[in-house]
Protein backbone atom coordinates (compact mmCIF):
# COMPACT_ATOMS: atom_id res chain seq x y z
CA UNK A 1 0.00 0.00 0.00
CA UNK A 2 1.39 3.39 -0.96
CA UNK A 3 1.71 5.94 1.78
CA UNK A 4 1.02 8.79 -0.65
CA UNK A 5 -2.57 8.54 -1.79
CA UNK A 6 -3.17 10.49 -4.94
CA UNK A 7 -5.40 13.12 -3.42
CA UNK A 8 -3.12 13.72 -0.44
CA UNK A 9 0.00 13.60 -2.56
CA UNK A 10 -1.40 16.40 -4.70
CA UNK A 11 -1.39 18.72 -1.68
CA UNK A 12 2.32 18.08 -1.15
CA UNK A 13 3.13 18.60 -4.82
CA UNK A 14 1.04 21.78 -4.91
CA UNK A 15 2.87 23.11 -1.85
CA UNK A 16 6.29 22.51 -3.41
CA UNK A 17 5.15 24.05 -6.69
CA UNK A 18 3.75 27.13 -4.91
CA UNK A 19 6.95 27.69 -2.95
CA UNK A 20 9.07 27.33 -6.09
CA UNK A 21 6.91 29.70 -8.15
CA UNK A 22 6.83 32.34 -5.41
CA UNK A 23 10.59 32.08 -5.01
CA UNK A 24 11.03 32.43 -8.76
CA UNK A 25 8.92 35.58 -8.74
CA UNK A 26 11.09 37.17 -6.06
CA UNK A 27 14.31 36.11 -7.79
CA UNK A 28 13.00 37.57 -11.04
CA UNK A 29 12.85 41.00 -9.39
CA UNK A 30 16.56 40.98 -8.55
CA UNK A 31 18.38 43.60 -10.61
CA UNK A 32 21.59 42.45 -12.31
CA UNK A 33 23.71 43.59 -15.22
CA UNK A 34 21.84 41.09 -17.40
CA UNK A 35 18.01 41.26 -17.13
CA UNK A 36 16.49 38.17 -15.46
CA UNK A 37 19.91 36.47 -15.30
CA UNK A 38 19.27 34.92 -11.89
CA UNK A 39 15.78 33.85 -12.91
CA UNK A 40 17.10 32.08 -16.02
CA UNK A 41 19.76 30.29 -13.98
CA UNK A 42 17.19 29.24 -11.41
CA UNK A 43 14.90 28.01 -14.18
CA UNK A 44 17.72 25.85 -15.56
CA UNK A 45 18.31 24.42 -12.11
CA UNK A 46 14.58 23.75 -11.71
CA UNK A 47 14.44 21.80 -14.97
CA UNK A 48 17.53 19.82 -13.97
CA UNK A 49 16.01 19.21 -10.53
CA UNK A 50 12.76 17.89 -12.00
CA UNK A 51 14.73 15.55 -14.26
CA UNK A 52 16.77 14.40 -11.26
CA UNK A 53 13.58 13.86 -9.25
CA UNK A 54 12.07 11.54 -11.83
CA UNK A 55 15.40 9.84 -12.39
CA UNK A 56 15.89 9.20 -8.66
CA UNK A 57 12.32 7.92 -8.32
CA UNK A 58 13.12 5.13 -10.81
CA UNK A 59 16.18 3.97 -8.86
CA UNK A 60 15.54 0.97 -6.65
CA UNK A 61 16.11 2.28 -3.11
CA UNK A 62 17.63 -1.06 -2.15
CA UNK A 63 20.48 -0.18 -4.49
CA UNK A 64 20.96 3.19 -2.80
CA UNK A 65 21.49 1.59 0.60
CA UNK A 66 24.22 -0.76 -0.61
CA UNK A 67 27.55 -0.47 1.16
CA UNK A 68 29.62 0.33 -1.90
CA UNK A 69 27.19 3.00 -3.06
CA UNK A 70 27.01 4.73 0.33
CA UNK A 71 30.74 4.54 0.93
CA UNK A 72 31.38 5.94 -2.55
CA UNK A 73 28.93 8.78 -1.96
CA UNK A 74 30.58 9.61 1.37
CA UNK A 75 34.02 9.75 -0.25
CA UNK A 76 32.61 11.87 -3.07
CA UNK A 77 31.04 14.32 -0.63
CA UNK A 78 34.27 14.64 1.37
CA UNK A 79 36.34 15.03 -1.80
CA UNK A 80 34.17 17.86 -3.13
CA UNK A 81 34.43 19.68 0.19
CA UNK A 82 38.20 19.21 0.26
CA UNK A 83 38.57 20.53 -3.29
CA UNK A 84 37.26 23.89 -2.07
CA UNK A 85 40.57 24.39 -0.28
CA UNK A 86 42.68 24.03 -3.43
CA UNK A 87 44.27 27.23 -4.80
CA UNK A 88 42.23 28.81 -7.54
CA UNK A 89 38.83 27.57 -6.35
CA UNK A 90 36.15 29.96 -5.22
CA UNK A 91 35.90 29.87 -1.45
CA UNK A 92 34.51 32.10 1.25
CA UNK A 93 31.37 31.74 3.28
CA UNK A 94 29.47 30.35 0.29
CA UNK A 95 31.95 27.62 -0.64
CA UNK A 96 30.99 26.86 -4.22
CA UNK A 97 32.52 25.83 -7.52
CA UNK A 98 32.01 28.08 -10.52
CA UNK A 99 31.02 25.83 -13.43
CA UNK A 100 30.50 28.71 -15.82
CA UNK A 101 26.76 28.80 -16.42
CA UNK A 102 25.94 27.29 -13.01
CA UNK A 103 27.52 27.12 -9.56
CA UNK A 104 27.87 24.01 -7.41
CA UNK A 105 27.73 24.14 -3.61
CA UNK A 106 29.16 20.84 -2.24
CA UNK A 107 27.68 21.24 1.24
CA UNK A 108 24.16 20.61 -0.07
CA UNK A 109 24.65 17.04 -1.41
CA UNK A 110 26.76 16.31 1.68
CA UNK A 111 23.64 16.79 3.83
CA UNK A 112 21.67 14.20 1.84
CA UNK A 113 24.61 11.79 1.84
CA UNK A 114 24.77 12.02 5.63
CA UNK A 115 21.07 11.16 5.91
CA UNK A 116 21.56 8.04 3.78
CA UNK A 117 24.62 6.97 5.80
CA UNK A 118 22.90 7.47 9.16
CA UNK A 119 19.71 5.76 7.99
CA UNK A 120 21.72 2.69 7.03
CA UNK A 121 23.79 2.69 10.22
CA UNK A 122 20.89 3.15 12.64
CA UNK A 123 18.63 0.75 10.73
CA UNK A 124 20.99 -2.07 11.73
CA UNK A 125 21.42 -0.91 15.32
CA UNK A 126 18.02 0.32 16.37
CA UNK A 127 17.98 -2.10 19.31
CA UNK A 128 21.45 -1.12 20.54
CA UNK A 129 21.31 2.60 19.83
CA UNK A 130 21.39 3.28 23.58
CA UNK A 131 24.99 2.06 23.50
CA UNK A 132 27.27 5.12 23.51
CA UNK A 133 29.59 3.41 21.05
CA UNK A 134 27.01 3.62 18.26
CA UNK A 135 26.36 7.29 18.97
CA UNK A 136 30.06 8.07 18.70
CA UNK A 137 30.53 6.00 15.53
CA UNK A 138 27.55 7.63 13.82
CA UNK A 139 28.81 10.99 15.02
CA UNK A 140 32.14 10.39 13.30
CA UNK A 141 30.45 10.64 9.90
CA UNK A 142 28.70 13.86 10.85
CA UNK A 143 31.84 15.31 12.41
CA UNK A 144 33.95 14.81 9.27
CA UNK A 145 31.40 16.68 7.13
CA UNK A 146 30.73 19.23 9.89
CA UNK A 147 34.43 20.03 10.25
CA UNK A 148 35.05 20.36 6.50
CA UNK A 149 32.05 22.67 6.09
CA UNK A 150 32.97 24.76 9.13
CA UNK A 151 36.47 25.35 7.75
CA UNK A 152 35.10 27.00 4.57
CA UNK A 153 33.79 28.77 6.76
CA UNK A 154 30.05 28.03 6.53
CA UNK A 155 28.56 27.98 10.02
CA UNK A 156 25.00 27.74 8.71
CA UNK A 157 25.71 24.61 6.68
CA UNK A 158 27.61 23.06 9.59
CA UNK A 159 24.69 23.82 11.90
CA UNK A 160 22.26 21.99 9.59
CA UNK A 161 24.57 18.95 9.44
CA UNK A 162 24.74 18.88 13.24
CA UNK A 163 20.95 19.25 13.45
CA UNK A 164 20.38 16.33 11.07
CA UNK A 165 22.68 14.05 13.07
CA UNK A 166 21.27 15.11 16.44
CA UNK A 167 17.67 14.74 15.25
CA UNK A 168 18.22 11.29 13.78
CA UNK A 169 20.01 10.13 16.93
CA UNK A 170 17.16 11.38 19.10
CA UNK A 171 14.47 9.75 16.95
CA UNK A 172 16.41 6.50 16.71
CA UNK A 173 16.22 6.12 20.49
CA UNK A 174 18.67 7.34 23.13
CA UNK A 175 18.91 7.14 26.93
CA UNK A 176 18.58 10.22 29.14
CA UNK A 177 22.15 9.74 30.37
CA UNK A 178 23.55 9.86 26.86
CA UNK A 179 21.26 12.76 25.97
CA UNK A 180 22.72 14.94 28.72
CA UNK A 181 26.22 13.72 27.84
CA UNK A 182 25.63 14.90 24.25
CA UNK A 183 24.43 18.28 25.52
CA UNK A 184 27.59 18.65 27.59
CA UNK A 185 29.75 17.72 24.61
CA UNK A 186 27.82 20.24 22.53
CA UNK A 187 28.44 23.04 25.03
CA UNK A 188 32.15 22.24 25.30
CA UNK A 189 32.44 22.01 21.51
CA UNK A 190 30.75 25.38 21.12
CA UNK A 191 33.20 26.97 23.56
CA UNK A 192 36.11 25.44 21.64
CA UNK A 193 34.75 26.64 18.29
CA UNK A 194 34.23 30.13 19.70
CA UNK A 195 37.80 30.32 20.97
CA UNK A 196 39.69 28.71 18.09
CA UNK A 197 37.53 28.35 14.96
CA UNK A 198 34.97 31.14 14.62
CA UNK A 199 36.04 34.14 12.56
CA UNK A 200 35.65 37.68 13.87
CA UNK A 201 32.68 38.40 11.59
CA UNK A 202 30.91 35.27 12.88
CA UNK A 203 31.40 36.39 16.48
CA UNK A 204 30.18 39.84 15.57
CA UNK A 205 26.98 38.32 14.16
CA UNK A 206 26.24 36.80 17.56
CA UNK A 207 26.88 40.11 19.32
CA UNK A 208 24.58 41.79 16.81
CA UNK A 209 21.93 39.13 17.44
CA UNK A 210 22.04 39.86 21.18
CA UNK A 211 21.73 43.59 20.49
CA UNK A 212 20.51 44.12 16.89
CA UNK A 213 20.22 47.91 17.26
CA UNK A 214 23.82 48.35 18.40
CA UNK A 215 25.20 48.79 14.87
CA UNK A 216 22.38 49.12 12.33
CA UNK A 217 24.68 50.72 9.77
CA UNK A 218 27.40 48.11 10.11
CA UNK A 219 27.33 44.50 11.29
CA UNK A 220 23.65 44.70 12.25
CA UNK A 221 22.47 46.18 8.95
CA UNK A 222 21.25 42.92 7.40
CA UNK A 223 19.37 41.76 10.49
CA UNK A 224 17.82 45.19 11.02
CA UNK A 225 16.64 45.59 7.42
CA UNK A 226 15.22 42.07 7.50
CA UNK A 227 13.11 42.82 10.57
CA UNK A 228 11.98 46.12 9.03
CA UNK A 229 10.88 44.28 5.88
CA UNK A 230 8.95 41.65 7.85
CA UNK A 231 7.25 44.24 10.04
CA UNK A 232 6.33 46.53 7.14
CA UNK A 233 4.32 43.74 5.51
CA UNK A 234 1.72 44.03 8.29
CA UNK A 235 -1.42 41.90 7.81
CA UNK A 236 -1.98 41.69 4.05
CA UNK A 237 1.39 42.84 2.70
CA UNK A 238 2.29 45.53 0.19
CA UNK A 239 1.46 43.42 -2.85
CA UNK A 240 3.52 41.23 -5.14
CA UNK A 241 6.35 43.28 -6.65
CA UNK A 242 5.74 46.26 -4.38
CA UNK A 243 8.12 45.45 -1.55
CA UNK A 244 10.14 48.62 -1.01
CA UNK A 245 12.80 47.09 1.23
CA UNK A 246 13.61 44.32 -1.24
CA UNK A 247 12.88 45.83 -4.65
CA UNK A 248 14.75 49.05 -3.79
CA UNK A 249 17.75 47.04 -2.60
CA UNK A 250 17.61 48.10 1.07
CA UNK A 251 17.35 44.42 2.00
CA UNK A 252 20.56 42.64 0.90
CA UNK A 253 20.57 39.14 -0.57
CA UNK A 254 16.78 39.11 -0.59
CA UNK A 255 16.73 36.39 -3.23
CA UNK A 256 18.69 33.97 -1.01
CA UNK A 257 19.38 34.49 2.70
CA UNK A 258 16.52 36.95 3.26
CA UNK A 259 13.88 35.71 0.85
CA UNK A 260 11.45 35.07 3.70
CA UNK A 261 11.67 38.74 4.72
CA UNK A 262 11.06 39.80 1.11
CA UNK A 263 8.07 37.46 0.94
CA UNK A 264 6.65 38.67 4.27
CA UNK A 265 6.89 42.29 3.12
CA UNK A 266 4.90 41.63 -0.05
CA UNK A 267 2.44 39.02 1.26
CA UNK A 268 2.01 40.07 4.87
CA UNK A 269 1.02 38.00 7.90
CA UNK A 270 -1.65 36.09 5.98
CA UNK A 271 0.83 35.10 3.29
CA UNK A 272 3.35 33.99 5.90
CA UNK A 273 0.75 31.71 7.51
CA UNK A 274 -0.07 30.18 4.12
CA UNK A 275 3.62 29.69 3.36
CA UNK A 276 4.27 27.99 6.69
CA UNK A 277 1.20 25.84 6.06
CA UNK A 278 2.72 24.74 2.74
CA UNK A 279 5.95 23.78 4.48
CA UNK A 280 3.96 21.99 7.15
CA UNK A 281 2.19 19.94 4.47
CA UNK A 282 5.47 18.97 2.80
CA UNK A 283 7.13 17.98 6.08
CA UNK A 284 4.03 16.09 7.23
CA UNK A 285 3.83 14.12 3.98
CA UNK A 286 7.50 13.18 4.25
CA UNK A 287 6.99 12.12 7.87
CA UNK A 288 3.85 10.17 7.00
CA UNK A 289 5.75 8.36 4.29
CA UNK A 290 8.43 7.50 6.86
CA UNK A 291 5.85 6.27 9.37
CA UNK A 292 4.47 3.83 6.79
CA UNK A 293 7.88 2.40 5.95
CA UNK A 294 8.18 -1.33 6.57
CA UNK A 295 11.95 -1.22 6.93
CA UNK A 296 14.01 0.76 9.40
CA UNK A 297 16.03 2.29 6.56
CA UNK A 298 12.91 3.73 4.92
CA UNK A 299 11.61 5.18 8.16
CA UNK A 300 14.92 6.70 9.19
CA UNK A 301 15.59 8.13 5.74
CA UNK A 302 12.18 9.82 5.69
CA UNK A 303 12.74 11.19 9.19
CA UNK A 304 16.16 12.51 8.19
CA UNK A 305 14.77 14.23 5.09
CA UNK A 306 12.01 15.85 7.15
CA UNK A 307 14.58 17.05 9.70
CA UNK A 308 16.68 18.54 6.88
CA UNK A 309 13.77 20.52 5.44
CA UNK A 310 12.55 21.58 8.88
CA UNK A 311 16.04 22.70 9.96
CA UNK A 312 16.37 24.95 6.92
CA UNK A 313 12.92 26.46 7.46
CA UNK A 314 13.37 27.06 11.20
CA UNK A 315 16.88 28.54 10.91
CA UNK A 316 16.06 30.69 7.87
CA UNK A 317 12.82 32.08 9.29
CA UNK A 318 14.40 32.49 12.72
CA UNK A 319 17.25 34.63 11.44
CA UNK A 320 14.90 36.67 9.22
CA UNK A 321 12.72 37.70 12.16
CA UNK A 322 15.60 38.26 14.58
CA UNK A 323 15.19 35.14 16.72
CA UNK A 324 18.45 33.58 15.50
CA UNK A 325 21.82 35.02 14.41
CA UNK A 326 22.32 35.58 10.68
CA UNK A 327 24.01 32.44 9.30
CA UNK A 328 23.19 32.38 5.60
CA UNK A 329 20.72 29.50 5.18
CA UNK A 330 18.48 29.03 2.16
CA UNK A 331 14.71 28.61 2.40
CA UNK A 332 13.75 25.25 0.80
CA UNK A 333 12.33 25.44 -2.75
CA UNK A 334 12.24 29.26 -2.65
CA UNK A 335 15.73 30.71 -2.26
CA UNK A 336 17.95 31.25 -5.26
CA UNK A 337 20.49 28.46 -5.19
CA UNK A 338 20.38 25.59 -7.62
CA UNK A 339 22.41 23.01 -5.71
CA UNK A 340 20.05 23.12 -2.73
CA UNK A 341 17.00 22.80 -4.99
CA UNK A 342 18.63 19.97 -6.94
CA UNK A 343 19.52 18.08 -3.75
CA UNK A 344 16.02 18.39 -2.28
CA UNK A 345 14.40 17.07 -5.44
CA UNK A 346 16.78 14.11 -5.50
CA UNK A 347 15.95 13.46 -1.85
CA UNK A 348 12.23 13.49 -2.61
CA UNK A 349 12.85 11.33 -5.67
CA UNK A 350 14.54 8.66 -3.56
CA UNK A 351 11.52 8.78 -1.24
CA UNK A 352 9.23 8.23 -4.22
CA UNK A 353 11.46 5.37 -5.34
CA UNK A 354 10.73 3.60 -2.07
CA UNK A 355 7.05 3.84 -2.91
CA UNK A 356 7.50 2.85 -6.55
CA UNK A 357 9.40 -0.33 -5.75
CA UNK A 358 6.92 -1.19 -3.01
CA UNK A 359 7.82 -1.85 0.57
CA UNK A 360 9.69 -5.04 1.28
CA UNK A 361 11.02 -5.32 4.81
CA UNK A 362 14.66 -6.27 5.08
CA UNK A 363 16.44 -8.07 7.87
CA UNK A 364 18.29 -5.63 10.12
CA UNK A 365 21.45 -7.57 10.81
CA UNK A 366 24.33 -6.00 12.75
CA UNK A 367 27.26 -5.81 10.37
CA UNK A 368 30.69 -4.17 10.24
CA UNK A 369 30.97 -1.96 13.33
CA UNK A 370 32.49 1.18 11.85
CA UNK A 371 30.68 1.47 8.55
CA UNK A 372 27.63 -0.49 9.54
CA UNK A 373 27.23 -1.24 5.84
CA UNK A 374 28.39 -4.29 3.97
CA UNK A 375 28.00 -5.44 0.40
CA UNK A 376 24.57 -6.87 -0.29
Amino acid sequence: MYSFERGQSASCESSVASETVIGGNIVCGKETDSPNLLFRKQLIWLLLSLAAFFGASFIDWRFVRRSGVLFGLFLLGCSLLLLLFLPGTTRGIHGWFNLGVLNLQPVEPAKLILILILAKYFSRRHIEIANMRHILVSGSYAFVLFFLVLLQPDFGGALVIASVWFGMVMLSGISKKHFFAMLLIGVLSTLFLWAYVFKDYQKQRLFTYLNPLSDVRGSGYNAYQSMVAVGSGKFLGKGVGYGTQSRLQFLPEYETDFIFAAFAEEWGFVGVLLLLLCYGIVIWRVLLNAMHGLSNFEMLYGLGLAILIMSHVVIHVGMNIGLLPVTGITLPFMSYGGTHLFTLFIGLGILMGMRRYKRTAHKDVIQNEFLGIVAE
